[in-house]
C-alpha cells in the first residue's frame, strides 16, 4: 500500500456518495482509506469501502441558546480530540473533507497536527461552515465554478467535478430514449437520501388532475418516507396509477437511467448524477436553506437547458399536473434536455479529484496557487 488517506464526510448521502466514489478510486490506486464520520454511514445500501470507519463526536454549528452552544462546544472539543488520536494512529498522507458538520473535528484536527488537507465543495455555492474550514486547507476542490470566494480561498481552488458512484457511471451507459406519444411514460420521484414528505403530499393530487389517458401511460417510481408509504400507495391504487414505492432505493442510479423524467430535490449529488446519466428533471430546491445551495445547484442545470426548476412555494398540484402533461407530450423537448444534462456531466470527476489528492499528499499544491 502507498499509505493512508483519511476521508471525512457527514452522514447523509449527499456527502457520503462522493466520498464513497473517491474511496474506491484511491483503493484502486493502492491507497488505504479510512473514514471519519458519524453513526449514519452504513444506512445507504452498502458498507462504506474503508479499512476502518472512525465514529467521531460532533454537533451542528447552528446552536442558538447558551446551553446548546455549550453542548456544541463540548462535543466539538471531544470530537477534535478523537480525530487527533485517529490522525496520530493512522498517520494519513492527507485528509479529505466532503462537508457536513461531522467533518469539522477531523478537518480541524488535520490543521492542528499539520496534516495536509483538501476540502471538496459539492454545491454551486460555498456554505458558511465550509468557508471556515477552507481557510486551513491546502486545496479546495469544487464541482462547478463558484463566484465570490475570498481571494485567499479562490487561489487554492481547482474544479474537479463531483465524484459519482460506479453505479452512476454504469447507468450512464444507457442512452436516453424519448417516450412514444402513446406509450408508457416512466416517471421517477425522489427527495434525496432521506426522502421528502412534500412530494408525498404533492404528487398524488397532481396525478389525479391528469387526464385518464395520461394517467394510464404512467409508470411511476417514487421514494416516500416510511410513515407516508401506506397513504400514498392507497392514493395511487384509487387512481389506477401503476406505482412502485419504497423508503429507499439502493439502485437509484439504475432508476434514474430508466426514467423519461425525474422530479426531485436539487442536492449536489442528485444534480451530478442527473447530469452524468443524462436525464431531464423538474427540480424543487429545498427551501429555507441557509445558503440556498440547492437553488444554486438547480440554476446550473437550468442554464444548460437540462432542467426546469420550480421553487417549492410556487409548486402546487395544478402547476405540477400542467408541467407533467406538457412534458409527457413533448418527447423532443425531453430528449433535448437529456442531451443538455449529459453534456454538463463530469463522469471523470473522481479521477480528477484523486489526482488532486495524490498531488497534495505528495507535498504538491493546486495548479492555481501555492496552497500556503
Amino acid at each position: 500500500m502507498r499509505g493512508t488517506i483519511l476521508l471525512t464526510a457527514g452522514g447523509t448521502g449527499g456527502h457520503l456518495f462522493p466520498a464513497q466514489a473517491l474511496a474506491g478510486e484511491l483503493a484502486r490506486r493502492g491507497w488505504s482509506v479510512d473514514l471519519a464520520t458519524d453513526e449514519r454511514a452504513d444506512q445507504y445500501g452498502q458498507p462504506f469501502p474503508a479499512r476502518t470507519v472512525h465514529i467521531i463526536a460532533s454537533e451542528t454549528l447552528r446552536a442558538r441558546t447558551p446551553v446548546a452552544m455549550l453542548r456544541t462546544a463540548l462535543s466539538l472539543a471531544r470530537g477534535t480530540a478523537q480525530a487527533i488520536g485517529v490522525i496520530r494512529r493512522t498517520r494519513p498522507a492527507a485528509v479529505v473533507g466532503f462537508g457536513g458538520y461531522p467533518t469539522f473535528p477531523p478537518m480541524l484536527a488535520a490543521r492542528l497536527t499539520g496534516t495536509p488537507s483538501i476540502l471538496h465543495e459539492a454545491n454551486a455555492v460555498m456554505g458558511r461552515a465550509n468557508r471556515m474550514l477552507a481557510r486551513g486547507v491546502k486545496a479546495v476542490a469544487t464541482s462547478v465554478p463558484i463566484a465570490g470566494l475570498p481571494e485567499a480561498i479562490a487561489a487554492r481552488t481547482e474544479e474537479t467535478g463531483n465524484p459519482v458512484r460506479p453505479a452512476v457511471i454504469e447507468a450512464a451507459g444507457r442512452p436516453y430514449c424519448a417516450p412514444d406519444p402513446d406509450g408508457p411514460f416512466h416517471l421517477l420521484v425522489f427527495g434525496g437520501s432521506q426522502g421528502a414528505r412534500f412530494f408525498s403530499d404533492l404528487v398524488p393530487p397532481a396525478l389525479e388532475r391528469l387526464s385518464e389517458d395520461l394517467r394510464r401511460r404512467l409508470r411511476l417510481v417514487q421514494q416516500c418516507r416510511p410513515e407516508d408509504l401506506e397513504r400514498v400507495r392507497a392514493a395511487y391504487d384509487r387512481l389506477g396509477v401503476e406505482a412502485e414505492l419504497a423508503a429507499f432505493f439502493g439502485d437509484l442510479p439504475q432508476r434514474i437511467g430508466a426514467a423519461h423524467l425525474v422530479v426531485c430535490r436539487s442536492g449536489a449529488s442528485s444534480v451530478s448524477e442527473l447530469a452524468v446519466i443524462g436525464r431531464p428533471a423538474i427540480l424543487v430546491p429545498l427551501p429555507h436553506a441557509l445558503d440556498q445551495d440547492q437553488s444554486a445547484n438547480a440554476a446550473v442545470l437550468e442554464r444548460a437547458g437540462a432542467a426546469w426548476p420550480v421553487a417549492q412555494k410556487d409548486l402546487d398540484a395544478d402547476r405540477l399536473a400542467g408541467d407533467l402533461a406538457r412534458l409527457m407530450q413533448a418527447p423532443k423537448a425531453l430528449a433535448a434536455a437529456a442531451a443538455a444534462a449529459r453534456a454538463n456531466g463530469k463522469p471523470d470527476a473522481v479521477a480528477r479529484l484523486a489526482d488532486l489528492v495524490e498531488r497534495i499528499a505528495a507535498g504538491g499544491n493546486t495548479r492555481k496557487g501555492d496552497g500556503g
